[in-house]
């Protein structure tokens, strides 16, 4: 899952997308380099970030969504959104997609997700039983993220990636999002611009301990480790 933010402020600048004719470029780059899913957010939930207002996010994602779907047509499409009616605008507007919520959901989120039957992703926010809790869930089409850089501290985050095969259990989908984050780049006295070696490191233990979707702001690079861990 390639990452592609239409914000000025997401907090690693290689991902931001100020117009179309970059939108368009990101996008066939990503597919070209291995990409199957095009994760598309106007709105940033980067810590200390404040969000931009619904109009905004809406403008922003109804404009990148739209020059995609022209552009590649059969490109399968993600939506990075914690506001049902923008999730709702894009699904009835552009078609299918699956939903990203940072948020972990509300109702409002679960009914749309519900009616329309489409991929919802799950944050989890380093709660593993999350899904054992609520098996009311279950009837949705759900992938599991456990909300890498969402669970409060570096070292929660560590304590989930330990316990990240728990996930397997369930039987779905599982999502890891550690690309350039602060687990990845704090231990080691980086930054988010250099740091891409350690997040492959990161990501490959992920795939050995259940993830299925890793969701990357370096696409070639995360292609070729996962060629790699397939070979093995």
């Amino acid at each position: 899952m390639a990452i592609g933010n239409v914000t000025p402020d997401s907090f690693y600048a290689g991902s931001r997308l100020s117009n179309e004719e970059e939108i368009v470029s990101w996008a066939k780059g990503a597919l070209l380099d291995g990409a199957d899913i095009l994760d598309i957010g106007g709105c940033s939930t980067r810590p200390g970030s404040v969000p931009v207002c619904e109009e905004e996010e809406w403008r922003r994602v109804e404009a990148a969504l739209g020059t995609i779907k022209r552009e590649l047509p059969d490109a399968r499409l993600s939506l990075d959104t914690f506001r049902a009616e923008i999730a709702r605008r894009a699904v009835d507007q552009f078609g299918e997609m699956i939903i990203n919520d940072i948020s972990g959901g509300n109702e409002d989120m679960y009914a749309l997700a519900r009616k329309y039957h489409i991929p919802y992703i799950w944050t989890l926010c380093g709660d593993l039983e999350l899904p054992a809790k609520h098996p009311e869930m279950r009837d949705m089409n759900l992938i599991l993220d456990p909300g890498f850089g969402f669970i409060g501290s570096t070292e929660k985050d560590f304590e989930c990636m330990r316990n990240l095969d728990r996930l397997s259990e369930y039987g779905l989908p599982v999502l890891v999002g550690v690309s350039r984050k602060s687990m990845v780049y704090k231990p080691l006295g980086l930054t988010p611009e250099t740091c891409l070696v350690p997040t492959q490191a990161l990501q490959l233990y992920a795939l050995e301990h259940g993830a299925t979707i890793l969701r990357t702001h370096d696409v070639k690079e995360t292609a070729q480790t996962i060629k790699l861990f397939e070979l093995v």
